[in-house]
């Protein structure tokens, strides 16, 4: 796998006063289902880990397999499959009752246990003097998914084998989707297989989840109704503070999008069947909130001048004594983007 850092390109800088001091590059590509690449910057043929942006296509057998209908999975339980969450007790509590439903428990899970990104979560399990367990990974959500498709086709436990019935299932969703195929992968950090594509073909797959339809087939219905539960439950699929939960209402809701880490975003536009696949070279969180924000403005569907969008693409940061320290420039053949 090769990043293509010699064709990278700068989209983001950091500017502390007069200093020009950090430089973001990367890759990014627009995909409009049915006439394909409409916009890129950098190579838009990378070979990338999509890491968990590609948490819908690995939800995808929990729809099309019928386990979301027999254990009568709500949009809030599809959201939180497609989630990287905070560890709140907004998703904690879900994934608790989920697994209770299942009649499973906190132990049959396989992604270990983490930490909660949220800092009342985080401080009330330190004031018990309590350890966290596997609820509070980021990607507990998309484990108990897993488990209610094992479940569901009576397949056995440890359900991260590559060549367990639901990877299976997941590697044959990702290279239809992607129109792809690759047998590489990687282990990502809650320990499931992800799986390696190219940017473009990313992006192709998120045009694909914009332009599902209903009626389209078995496919089509459950990418409607993954996508649908993020553009409904952004606060499930991220939590407070993060860039999702603030920009998807702000949009109106015309969209869905996911962060993976080291500097991954994708996001999906039904309106205008689009798609778009997001990766900063050196994986830095600021880098790649501004240049997901800076796509969705060129899209037409967020206004620059929104305070979640302009905190990103502009700044100003600050010292810990509340002085104005510096700003973000978006890269001008990103910020002049129009659709």
């Amino acid at each position: 796998m090769n990043a293509s850092t010699d064709k990278a390109e700068v989209l983001v800088e950091v500017h502390r006063g007069p200093i020009l001091e950090c430089v973001h590059r990367g890759h990014a590509v627009v995909w409009r289902h049915g006439e394909g690449v409409i916009a890129s910057w950098g190579d838009a043929e990378a070979r990338i880990l999509p890491r968990s942006s590609s948490k819908m296509i690995q939800a995808l057998p929990l729809v099309e397999s019928g386990a979301a209908d027999a254990l009568g999975l709500t949009p809030e339980h599809l959201a939180l499959a497609c989630a990287s969450h905070q560890g709140a007790s907004m998703h904690v509590d879900r994934v608790t009752r989920w697994l209770a439903d299942l009649g499973l428990s906190d132990s049959d899970l396989r992604c270990g246990s983490q930490w909660p990104y949220d800092l009342t979560a985080r401080n009330a399990l330190i004031c018990n003097k309590c350890e966290p367990d596997q609820r509070y990974n980021t990607c507990s959500g998309k484990h108990t998914g897993f488990l209610t498709v094992t479940r569901h086709l009576g397949a056995g436990p440890e359900y991260l084998e590559i060549d367990h019935p639901l990877q299976q299932a997941i590697s044959e969703a990702w290279d239809d989707v992607t129109d792809d195929t690759n047998p590489d992968y990687a282990i990502d950090g809650c320990s499931a297989p992800n799986f390696v594509t190219r940017l473009d073909r990313m992006a192709r797959a998120m045009a694909a989840f914009a332009a599902a339809r209903p009626d389209g087939g078995t496919r089509q219905a459950a990418m409607v109704r993954l996508r649908n539960a993020m553009m409904a439950h952004p606060d499930l699929v991220s939590g407070e503070g993060r860039l999702t939960n603030g920009v998807v209402p702000a949009t109106g809701r015309r969209i869905a999008m996911k962060s993976g880490a080291e500097g991954f975003f994708v996001a999906m536009f039904p309106e205008q069947k689009i798609g778009v696949a997001l990766k900063i070279e050196d994986g830095a969180d600021r880098a790649k909130d501004s240049a997901i924000t800076a796509l969705l403005c060129g899209l037409g569907v967020l206004d620059p001048a929104y305070p979640a969008a302009r905190a990103v693409l502009h700044g100003p940061f600050h010292s810990k004594l509340g002085i104005e320290a510096g700003h973000y420039r978006i890269a001008d053949s990103l910020a002049n983007w129009r659709l």
